[in-house]
């Protein structure tokens, strides 16, 4: 992973970690197991890292969604 693209699915994993109000520990492990990182958002860095913060969030949240994975079954801020 090129280091732009390494700091997009940094920041994409905080991203996520606050709107969905889960640790970002959590947050990488699930988008980490789902294929998410290496499927998804590093083979489309070039188009995804010029889209709104917001819109990639949704687009990561279809990805799940397709693939099955729920986003409110893991660890929350409250359980640190």
């Amino acid at each position: 992973m090129i280091q732009d693209s390494f700091e997009f699915v940094v920041y994409m994993i905080h991203a996520c970690a606050n709107k969905w109000n889960r640790l970002p520990s959590a947050v990488y492990k699930k988008l980490r197991d789902s294929g998410c990182i290496q499927k998804f958002l590093v083979p489309n860095y070039e188009i995804m890292h010029t889209q709104g913060t917001d819109f990639v969030v949704s687009d990561i949240e279809e990805y799940l969604k397709v693939r099955k994975v729920a986003i409110l079954l893991f660890t929350t801020l409250q359980d640190r």
